[in-house]
């Protein structure tokens, strides 16, 4: 099965919850937001190292970051990362890009994945999509990661699975929205609801057909696009929609979708209490990346790697996040509201 994977990473989105890490010119899928030596997008490249070689990687990301992406994974053959003139949601991207693995490799089997997710156990997540990708090179099915709930969480969306089959994949009934925290109590409860992680496996057949079958005026479109080269004046006229609701939702309708549930220690790293969970924290719970020293700080996260020093006092629940000239101290109880405080 390995000839015949293709990895696509979707590396568009503009990370704006992390300023000023992250700029619009520079956002956190290129940061290296763990103080690990690797951006995210690196990191998530080199989970699927071993999966198959680099010249079957693929990126679709902005027309602006294209030098960043090349300069970040230098291994990527430039003809693979995919410039959009617009931001047009998620179908769009990943039917391109399946559409162009298609001309390369009519047998191709695809991993979409998000650029900036976090996974603590590379081994088990290899493990995982391994045989998904055996899953779906047999099977005209889509295979969705779904990631056991630790806690009744808001901020996911949610996949509900047919049983409460432990191991191996298994049939999904349907996508849910970003649930309450009562119903995401009840998911908890329940056993058969997974976080939707947003990482799809599926051959490239498969998902071109139901393109077709559940958005032909898009599928057309896409088909025209790459057959004559005019990405330019195509793809910013395309429905702004998501893969969830183009072919997701209605296909798990249809029965055509699968889930592997899976524990490898995910994280969508969203927002600065996600990073704050993977960080590792002092005896007050204070988590930092750079030369931080904490006085009568606790539950502080920092990321100031771009200081020589910085010396915190009496911050008690704080976010201080520095970068090339810009700064911001927030309390973490205020997150939401950093879009608002980074506006122009």
């Amino acid at each position: 099965a390995v000839m015949n994977s293709h990895v696509v990473i979707m590396a568009g989105g503009v990370g704006s919850r992390f300023w000023p890490l992250s700029t619009p010119q520079f956002p956190k899928q290129f940061i290296d937001i763990l103080g690990c030596g690797r951006s995210l997008i690196q990191l998530t490249a080199d989970r699927f190292k071993n999966l198959c070689p680099m010249e079957n990687f693929w990126v679709v990301t902005n027309e602006k970051y294209v030098d960043t992406v090349h300069g970040q994974l230098p291994q990527v053959p430039v003809g693979h990362i995919l410039a959009e003139p617009a931001a047009r949601n998620t179908a769009p991207c990943i039917a391109w890009a399946c559409r162009m693995i298609q001309q390369e490799d009519p047998k191709a089997n695809v991993v979409v994945t998000p650029s900036d997710a976090v996974v603590m156990d590379p081994v088990e997540f290899q493990r995982v999509i391994r045989e998904s990708l055996d899953f779906t090179a047999k099977n005209a099915s889509i295979v969705t990661i779904g990631i056991r709930p630790n806690r009744p969480e808001t901020g996911y969306g949610y996949v509900c699975m047919k049983g409460q089959q432990t191991d191996g994949i298994a049939p999904v009934l349907e996508f849910r929205e970003k649930p309450d925290s009562e119903t995401a109590r009840q998911y908890l409860a329940a056993g058969n609801y997974l976080w939707n992680a947003g990482i799809f496996v599926w051959n490239v057949d498969t998902v071109l057909n139901a393109l077709d079958r559940y958005k032909p005026e898009l599928s057309k479109q896409i088909d025209g696009m790459v057959k004559d080269g005019s990405v330019k004046e195509i793809f910013p006229t395309l429905e702004k929609i998501s893969i969830d609701y183009a072919v997701m939702e209605p296909a798990s309708h249809d029965a055509l979708v699968y889930t592997h549930p899976a524990d490898f220690g995910w994280s969508d790293l969203g927002n600065w209490s996600s990073l704050h969970e993977k960080l590792e924290h002092d005896s007050a719970g204070n988590g930092s990346v750079g030369n931080v020293s904490f006085f009568e700080c606790s539950d502080c996260v920092v990321h100031t790697a771009g200081l020589k020093r910085v010396v915190l006092q009496g911050l008690d629940g704080y976010i201080v996040s520095e970068k090339d000239g810009q700064m911001l101290v927030c309390k973490r109880s205020e997150e939401q509201r950093i879009r608002e405080f980074s506006a122009e």
